[in-house]
């Protein structure tokens, strides 16, 4: 006689998982390059065009966006309990407290905190115009969810995300940096708006159900998981197209192309994706890989941009 396999079944269902599981997706970590790569950009561009970058200014401005962030991410958790969206979802910091109240606190808090950061940015430059730009895009950031607007809920998400995270953004940090305007940096704003976009797109492929059961219509929702699928290699095109546009026109420097590193993972995420759109378990990861791009590449232009300011 045999001993007994100590084995799971081979169809015994996935474990669940713990609640240090949860928590760490709960708190999102790799979600907040988002807020680290635009104002890096920025800051690289300026350093190329005026050959200077003030270290102190950086470090306010990038400890404010990852607060601001914080901000985002807590109130969309408190936004989406109160319409009832992640009723499935384990890993929303609402459900995992039980608490909406303190989580709402905490989220304003961290707002206070990223606003007081580029406050004092103003303050040192006696120039109130950074802080306009991101009290503007603040407001923006809360429309995507907030009551009354809601305008993710419309499938306005993505526009949203390109424009506070690409223009508005890179054109904070630049102006941060140099107390002026500059056509260079709003044309790379397009990649960057392009890169971070694209997580919040592909974070919808595995929640379409949820979604539509709660009357939020976003671009895949309205579109299909396949026809959304196929527009993936379009944007990721365009995104590098911005870069190779930009060193033929004689705007970027040549150490740009260092973005081209990151084709792998965009080539990966469109195939991931293009295969399993329409396999939630199997497509959940892909606004991960998306994550990836946007760091990778983001990191690769900025790169570029700090080498051409010193080597060029």
């Amino acid at each position: 006689m045999t001993a007994p396999s100590l084995s799971a079944p081979p169809n015994s269902p996935p474990e669940a998982p713990s609640r240090r599981q949860l928590w760490k997706a709960a708190i999102k970590l790799p979600m907040y390059t988002v807020a680290v790569m635009p104002i890096l950009l920025g800051s690289a561009i300026a350093a190329f065009e005026t050959k200077r970058l003030n270290g102190g200014i950086l470090a306010l401005f990038l400890g404010a966006a990852i607060a601001i962030i914080a901000w985002l991410n807590l109130t969309n958790d408190v936004f989406d309990s109160d319409t009832g969206i992640d009723v499935n979802k384990a890993h929303s910091v609402v459900n995992l407290t039980g608490n909406r109240s303190l989580v709402f606190a905490i989220a304003n808090l961290f707002l206070v905190a990223g606003i007081a950061s580029i406050g004092a940015i103003a303050w040192l430059q006696q120039d109130w115009t950074v802080l306009a730009i991101i009290l503007a895009s603040c407001v923006l950031g809360y429309s995507y969810q907030g009551p009354p607007f809601r305008f993710g809920y419309l499938g306005l998400g993505e526009p949203i995300c390109f424009v506070t995270f690409g223009p508005m953004a890179l054109t904070a940090a630049y102006y941060s940096q140099t107390q002026s305007w500059s056509l260079l940096n709003w044309g790379a704003s397009v990649f960057m708006g392009i890169t971070t976009s694209l997580i919040l797109f592909c974070s919808h492929f595995h929640q379409v159900a949820d979604d539509l059961r709660a009357g939020k219509r976003s671009p895949v929702a309205r579109l299909g998981t396949a026809r959304s699928a196929a527009l993936l290699p379009w944007f990721c095109g365009t995104a590098f197209g911005v870069v190779v546009a930009g060193v033929l026109w004689g705007a970027f420097p040549l150490w740009t192309l260092l973005t081209g590193l990151s084709l792998p993972i965009a080539l990966h995420l469109c195939r991931h994706v293009g295969q399993h759109h329409d396999q939630p378990d199997r497509v959940s990861n892909s606004k991960f890989i998306a994550v990836k791009f946007h760091f990778w590449s983001g990191l690769a232009l900025s790169g570029g941009f700090l080498l051409g300011a010193w080597l060029q």
